[in-house]
């Protein structure tokens, strides 16, 4: 099985007004066709994916980490108007223009973010996080993660107290034990796995609150941010071999929502992982 995965060819921070930093890493050609990546949940810019398709692709693809994770500098309070604001200048800072943009799970409602303020030219979602806020789940979530769910509305700021609780080993358990046999496969392969404990340690490095952070804003309500992606068509993939609930039994409610004209590929054969099985696919949305 090729997990697509391999180390960055290139890596470093972008220095944003304030002072802050913004890491980043880079696979295929330099003079390539611009591709950011927005990462999963507490993993840093070490993990891309489809590292063996960019070259013939022509794709320089940029995984960014978000402030708090990975080489970036923390950002207490941040919002993902912040998020989108960084990159905006990031890409500004080194000639991208509008590039292209993929987020894979916890990190597609950031790459959202950036398309909704046409920071971006276009969106692909792959394995993408739902506002599993909308009362629309209500009944497909676990009591534990509804409890959470209505902290994170109700009180973000307790929510996050309670997701700094987390550590790399257990964001990889809680991982492990929601995915699918497909999932685990990629999992559990012997590249992936070392450079995914890699990309959750890196991402925890600095503490975890930018983990914390993270997860309090995606949990919470996201119709308070006004999201649409009207500058940028947003499409999305996602893996239906899921044991967490990806969407309510309507459809995904933001992602169906978010453009005008929505386009939807589902895959049976992956679920969370969705992105390294499927990188072409994942590249052609965009």
């Amino acid at each position: 099985m090729d997990v697509g995965v391999t180390d960055p060819e290139r890596t470093g921070e972008e220095r944003l007004p304030g002072g802050r930093l913004l890491g980043w890493a880079e696979w295929g050609p330099e003079d390539g066709v611009p591709v950011l990546f927005s990462p999963g949940a507490g993993t840093s810019r070490h993990l891309g994916f489809g590292s063996g398709a960019v070259t013939a692709l022509g794709v320089r693809l940029i995984a960014l980490d978000r402030p708090g994770l990975g080489a970036s500098t923390p950002s207490p309070g941040r919002t993902f108007a912040g998020f989108a604001e960084d990159v905006r200048v990031f890409a500004a800072a080194r000639g991208l223009g509008r590039p292209a943009m993929v987020g894979n799970s916890q990190g597609a409602p950031f790459a959202l973010a950036c398309a909704a303020r046409g920071v971006v030219g276009a969106l692909a979602v792959v394995s993408g996080a739902d506002e599993i806020a909308d009362p629309r789940f209500a009944d497909a979530l676990p009591d534990g993660l509804r409890r959470l769910v209505g902290t994170a509305v109700a009180d973000p700021a307790a929510a996050e107290r309670i997701l700094a609780g987390f550590t790399p080993r257990a964001m990889a358990d809680m991982v492990l034990a929601g995915s699918p046999e497909c999932d685990l496969a990629v999992y559990r392969h012997p590249a992936f796995a070392a450079a995914w404990r890699r990309a959750l340690e890196e991402g925890f490095a600095q503490g975890p609150e930018g983990y914390a952070r993270d997860t309090a804003l995606v949990m919470g309500r996201w119709k308070r941010w006004g999201w649409t992606c009207r500058r940028s068509p947003c499409r999305w993939t996602c893996g239906t071999a899921r044991r967490t609930p990806p969407t309510p039994p309507t459809g995904a409610p933001r992602w169906r929502h978010a453009s005008p004209e929505p386009s939807a590929v589902s895959s049976p054969e992956s679920g969370a992982r969705c992105c390294g099985r499927t990188p072409r696919r994942s590249w052609a949305r965009c």
